[in-house]
């Protein structure tokens, strides 16, 4: 049986900090779920993800078992030690070492954050409902450091090319910033193709980040190698996982 396969962030990690994204293959799931899928709400058996979790943490040496959320495409930010196992939030912020964390998705943005230093960790999950609603704004609030002092990896999300949203979604972003209508382009279909990836950038630049990596996949268009909601329907999800090693 073939190991978790795992696309390893890069950005400018400081010293002893881990990131990246699994693909959807290396693990023990059936059906539209193949393989790795790493969700226990997407209708999996919950033995297969419990294995493939087991997988992943084994493979990658993980110093801890990682801090999943209950993901509901808001900006709630929960702090890995001041809240119990498994919180509602979207996003989350880790200080120290050997704490791991972790997003889900299938189509939505992973966010990952570290201080220069590797002291704070941040992630978030940021589909456009997040995106709009200030999930990213939130983490780095959590974080307490300045952006000018941050490091940010964008890990694989839909790209614009496949992202088609209504003229509603258009406009609420641009009420809340009328800048945010560069990153919607009008197609033939009198809709909008969105890029999250230039939502994120946008968001992240506003809050003094100069360190942004990462932003070139699409989810969608690579079946082979990624989990999409928008392209399946029935869909696994990826793990991005963020950590930073214990003292020796």
């Amino acid at each position: 049986m073939s190991a978790p396969v795992w696309e390893r962030a890069d950005w400018p990690a400081p010293p002893g900090v881990h990131a990246g994204t699994t693909l959807r293959t290396g693990g023990v799931s059936e059906g539209a779920l193949a393989s790795l899928n790493l969700a226990l709400n997407v209708g999996d058996d919950p033995a297969a993800v419990a294995s493939n979790r087991a997988r992943l943490a084994a493979f990658l040496k993980l110093p801890a078992e990682p801090y999943w959320l209950r993901q509901v495409h808001g900006r709630d930010v929960a702090r890995h030690g001041s809240v119990g196992a498994s919180p509602t939030a979207d996003g989350a912020v880790a200080f120290g070492r050997g704490r791991v964390l972790a997003v889900l998705t299938a189509d939505c943005l992973p966010v990952v954050l570290a201080s220069q230093d590797g002291e704070r960790l941040g992630i978030a999950h940021a589909g456009w409902r997040g995106l709009l609603g200030g999930v990213i704004e939130a983490t780095v609030e959590a974080l307490g450091v300045p952006g000018g002092q941050l490091h940010a990896w964008l890990g694989p999300a839909i790209g614009p090319a496949a992202f088609e949203v209504g003229g509603d979604v258009r406009s609420a972003f641009m009420a809340a910033d009328p800048g945010d209508g560069e990153a919607f382009q009008a197609n033939a279909r009198g809709r909008w193709q969105a890029d999250l990836y230039a939502l994120a950038r946008r968001r992240l630049t506003k809050l003094g980040l100069s360190s942004i990596s990462g932003g070139g996949a699409c989810t969608y268009a690579s079946a082979g190698r990624y989990f999409s909601y928008r392209r399946d329907q029935t869909a696994g999800r990826m793990a991005t996982l963020l950590w930073r090693e214990p003292a020796d």
